[in-house]
């Protein structure tokens, strides 16, 4: 069954129910009110199935090493600027898991920087495959492409 979903008033866009582009998807930012939006934007907009959002890199991290591997986030989506351990910092943590993970779970990087600086640092990071800034749109989550 399908269903329109409406989206700034935009183009809608048709989500066919149960097929989601993915089937988990992971956000990892400290804003509560930044993970509620993206959560209903990704799900309203056949992005993923399945959004779990944590709210700080250590949280991730843990979710990550204890999660069955059928049950990975096939995407990530980052911020940078998190107190106590930035995108960065969590991205070091990630080359420590395992294959498996690095295999299963895509990396975008999501800011409101507009740092050059950031920008390259992400561009340098294996395992980064996007860099966006916030806000996502249905546009950009129906442009992305990983």
């Amino acid at each position: 069954m399908s269903r329109e979903v409406l989206s700034t008033g935009k183009t809608p866009v048709k989500e066919e129910k149960g097929t989601s582009r993915h089937r988990n998807v992971m956000l990892v930012d400290d804003n509560p009110l930044d993970n509620f939006v993206n959560k209903k934007l990704l799900e309203a907009n056949g992005f993923a199935t399945n959004v779990l959002a944590c709210e700080s890199g250590p949280a991730a991290l843990l979710h990550l090493k204890s999660c069955p591997v059928a049950e990975l986030p096939e995407v990530i989506f980052l911020d940078i600027n998190m107190p106590g351990m930035d995108g960065f910092q969590f991205l070091e943590a990630f080359t420590m898991l395992s294959e498996i993970h690095h295999r299963a779970c895509k990396v975008i990087m999501l800011s409101t920087s507009e740092s050059f600086k950031d920008l390259n640092r992400a561009n340098r990071n294996r395992f980064v495959r996007k860099f966006l800034n916030k806000p996502l749109t249905p546009e950009v989550i129906g442009a992305i492409k990983v």
